[in-house]
């Protein structure tokens, strides 16, 4: 396609400026500050469901679990999408009718039709609900965390870990200054059993041949009979 003729494209960031002032939204800040630096969001409050007591007839198998979160991630306004098949619930995290942004959105009731038409029918009035920062409690979680999250290894508790931790790291941390000290030694004992060596300096019986020199045969003892005797060459 010749683009000369459509024009350029419009990028996303171009679109949400058209629409901002097409669309009457109200006041909205989509700016964090960060490091006395600002900085646009696409989202800043949104919601979280939880849909609990899924009939086990409805959501059938954990085939059928899998296509059903994959069809939540699909929609625009789906910004996170969990289906437990053994604990029989559904999360959502969507950006909800109300919210003041540019990006696509959806109801509470849209998300049950939705699931309806999916063959999984919740009960709106006990879904479970809260309001999540998005910057806070979603993007800085997953690409700015403060730290790197720690997982106790497996059988323990977050609290075992914890008691458990500055002993593992000391045994391990002498294991490898010991680990280090036998190599040292090994090295020694391999110098003294070998005192033609040099360090750093392969012996002369190590020298291996080139590769022209594997592949025509020849040593240093052809190349001084051919200066020698001269080079005859069979052609026309």
């Amino acid at each position: 396609m010749d683009r000369r003729e459509t024009g350029p494209q419009e990028t996303a960031y171009q679109r949400d400026l058209r629409l901002q002032k097409e669309v009457d939204i109200g006041k909205y800040d989509d700016k964090v500050e960060e490091n006395g630096k600002q900085y646009r969001v696409p989202y800043r409050m949104v919601k979280q469901v939880e849909f609990s007591n899924i009939r086990p007839d409805e959501l059938i198998d954990l085939e059928h679990a899998a296509r059903l979160q994959y069809r939540l991630l699909l929609n625009d306004a789906v910004l996170k999408a969990k289906v437990e098949f053994a604990k029989l619930r559904i999360i959502v995290v969507y950006n909800p009718a109300e919210a003041k942004n540019l990006k696509e959105k959806i109801s509470l009731e849209g998300l049950a039709d939705f699931l309806a038409g999916e063959g999984v029918h919740v009960d709106v009035s006990k879904a479970a609900m809260r309001d999540l920062d998005y910057y806070k409690e979603i993007y800085s979680y997953q690409f700015d965390p403060e730290q790197i999250r720690e997982h106790p290894p497996y059988s323990y508790t977050a609290e075992e870990w914890k008691k458990m931790k500055p002993v593992y790291e000391e045994k391990t941390r002498l294991g490898e200054q010991e680990k280090l000290r036998r190599f040292h030694e090994w090295q020694d004992s391999y110098a003294e059993m070998h005192p033609e060596m040099e360090l750093g300096k392969a012996p002369p019986h190590a020298a291996k041949a080139s590769l022209l020199g594997k592949l025509l045969g020849s040593s240093a003892k052809k190349k001084a009979n051919k200066q020698e005797k001269g080079f005859w060459f069979h052609g026309v």
